[in-house]
């Protein structure tokens, strides 16, 4: 039931993030804005991710578990809330804010919760991470992004977090990780032995901030073909409104990726797999960069997904092994807070470029981004160096 429960809020914040693709054209067009300020979208999301990550560190130490994940969910009800009216674009924008904090004070939470467990912590990350509803989520808004009441897939988003709301408060009931773990059968986590704040704690592992740079540069990839591929698509290949289905593709190679692949994974070694994942992504990114076919592109596109789908809960099944854990939570906090800082970061410097050069610069960038991204994953170092209490 807890597992389930956590499912159900990766469901939801898969769904967030599939909705932009589609819907980035439509925004654009009702609201007269270009690439630029469009990306203050994700700006604004990035802002209240971070804002909700450092949130998280602190509060976590304080307030447990149950009790931080209650008004997040709270700030996602509000966001879409406002979001579903279609408000003047500065409203829009900010609720993006609103929503980002929501997002954070669930999602370290909740991947710290899964890599507690002490059975299949590989397999259950890898489903917990599908990314069902960054598939399913293009589909219907796709079909909203041709509707004059656009803004009403926004409600779609309102009633998945009151159902995420309902479900956190009966499944967990405020109660700290500890107590729930002991539910089912997972005895608590070492104790910190260190005097000094989690935060600071934090900011002293080296492995932190590598990690965090690695997620940073990978979610920005991500985020940015989901984001801005179906419009690269229309403009360039000259693709119709029905293009927001690639959108479908990609968040469906990265749910597929990383649950068909996890049998990849453990043959291998994870971290050897994902280095032969980032090379072949990028082979195909320069495809599509290349081959002027729209059929070869969504096809490629989609295998791309696959392929970057292992990418992050390969990541966080690092975290659980590097770092102490009693800085799980607050660090993969930190960690995913800096993969949304990737998010705003990346597709915003993609839209200001193409607002200059064209959007047909986005396959070089992203050629250049997932370089980037396997030289990071190099200097991450295979076991840790800083596990230590102080």
């Amino acid at each position: 039931m807890q597992f389930l429960a956590l499912c159900w809020f990766i469901y939801l914040e898969g769904w967030s993030d599939g909705s932009n693709g589609p819907l980035l054209p439509r925004i654009q067009q009702v609201y007269g804005v270009g690439y630029t300020i469009v990306s203050m979208i994700f700006v604004f999301a990035c802002l209240g991710f971070i804002t909700g990550a450092l949130l998280n560190v602190v509060l976590s130490e304080q307030l447990g578990f149950g009790k931080v994940r209650i008004p997040g969910s709270f700030l996602q009800v509000g966001a879409y809330s406002i979001e579903s009216s279609a408000p003047p674009f500065p409203l829009f924008v900010f609720a993006y804010f609103i929503n980002g904090i929501g997002l954070a004070l669930q999602n370290a939470q909740s991947v710290a919760y899964v890599a507690s467990f002490k059975e299949n912590v590989e397999t259950r990350m890898g489903v917990f991470m599908a990314g069902a509803g960054a598939l399913s989520s293009p589909l219907v808004a796709t079909q909203f992004s041709q509707l004059h009441r656009w803004s009403f897939h926004y409600l779609t988003c309102l009633g998945l977090a009151l159902i995420n709301t309902f479900v956190l408060i009966f499944v967990f009931r405020l109660k700290r990780k500890d107590e729930c773990l002991a539910e089912i059968g997972i005895s608590a986590e070492s104790k910190d032995a260190s005097k000094h704040s989690h935060l600071r704690q934090i900011f002293a592992l080296k492995d932190v901030h590598l990690l965090a740079t690695f997620i940073l540069v990978y979610v920005g990839a991500e985020v940015t073909i989901g984001g801005w591929m179906v419009t690269y698509i229309i403009d360039v290949r000259g693709g119709g409104p029905s293009s927001g289905y690639i959108s479908t593709g990609f968040f469906g190679g990265l749910m597929i990726g990383r649950v068909a692949l996890l049998w990849v994974n453990k043959k291998i070694g994870e971290r050897r797999a994902l280095f032969i994942y980032a090379i072949c992504a990028i082979i195909l990114e320069i495809v599509v960069w290349l081959v002027p076919s729209l059929v070869g592109d969504a096809v490629a596109v989609a295998i791309i997904g696959m392929l970057l789908g292992p990418m992050y809960p390969i990541a966080m099944n690092h975290c659980s092994r590097v770092l102490p854990p009693w800085l799980l939570t607050g660090s993969i906090g930190w960690i995913a807070g800096s993969g949304q800082a990737g998010s705003a970061l990346f597709p915003f410097v993609v839209g200001v470029i193409s607002s200059k050069a064209g959007i047909k610069t986005l396959q070089p960038a992203l050629v250049g981004i997932l370089s980037l991204m396997t030289v990071l994953w190099a200097l991450v170092p295979k076991s840790s160096g800083s596990r230590r209490h102080d």
